[in-house]
């Protein structure tokens, strides 16, 4: 029986993508999950609940603090605890910094990077009555390098490492943890988008695009898939990984061993 049952995770932007993917990871080891999104909240609701646990969902808004706060009281109190807490909420833009839309800066900073501070501000109370918790904080290999055209994303993701780093720090005598996941290219719904803008743009066909987006980065010349993320992320929530914190892992097909 998985160490698991009968515990609350809460997935922040989990109605597609990596997201979901963890939502039902964590839901076949039996963690009762509460959705957060903006994508078809039924479909992922259902796929969810067919791993035979408890699913409820709650569409606050990941760049207003005053709806974490309250996303954070309502997963308690639907589920009477909040164990594991992955955020994962996220968006892009694309632009070179002078042209950069200083709207499109606030609002990728607020969501990728300011929402996982107020999740966790919220959460660590509640974990540390208990004395367990679980933090996974979904970054990126931009995280640990940068890219040109996603100065914002770039910026959040390095600053989702360093808040992973001093929430294990502040919390290493106690029975939570805190750890990064920094994936490579995904394909995910958010990828899906640049590989169409790059199919538009050079005229190639939308495999050409991947082909060409994924190789030019990514060694192994594969997506990472968010059912490998998710396998990771559920070792993290385990026992084996109780003395893992603050890593920021990656796994993104060699992409940062150049």
């Amino acid at each position: 029986m998985s160490t698991l049952k009968g515990k609350t995770a809460l997935v922040t932007g989990s109605t597609s993508g990596i997201g979901l993917g963890m939502a039902i990871a964590l839901a076949k080891q039996g963690v009762n999950i509460m959705v957060n999104g903006f994508g078809e909240k039924d479909d992922a609701i259902a796929k969810i609940k067919a791993c035979g646990v408890e699913v409820d969902y709650h569409g606050a808004d990941m760049s207003k603090p005053t709806e974490i706060e309250d996303l954070i009281k309502q997963t308690e109190k639907r589920f009477g605890s909040l164990d594991i807490l992955v955020n994962n909420a996220g968006i892009q833009y694309t632009a070179n910094i002078e042209e950069f839309p200083t709207d499109k800066w606030d609002a990728i900073i607020a969501i990728n990077l300011s929402s996982a501070f107020h999740t966790t501000h919220h959460a660590l109370p509640g974990m540390k009555k208990r004395n367990w918790g679980r933090i996974i904080n979904i970054a990126s290999v931009h995280g640990l390098v940068a890219s040109t055209q996603k100065a914002a994303y770039v910026a959040a993701k390095h600053g989702i490492i360093g808040l992973t780093k001093v929430t294990a720090l502040e919390n290493a005598r106690t029975g939570i943890t805190c750890n990064a996941i920094c994936p490579g290219w995904v394909l995910t719904p958010l990828v899906q988008k640049q590989v169409d803008a790059r199919a538009e743009r050079e005229g190639i066909s939308n495999e050409a695009a991947k082909t060409a987006l994924v190789s030019e980065k990514q060694p192994s010349g594969e997506f990472v898939t968010p059912e490998q993320l998710a396998a990771l992320a559920v070792f993290l929530c385990g026992p084996d990984a109780s003395e893992v914190r603050g890593v920021a892992w990656n796994m993104d097909g060699g992409w940062t061993a150049q």
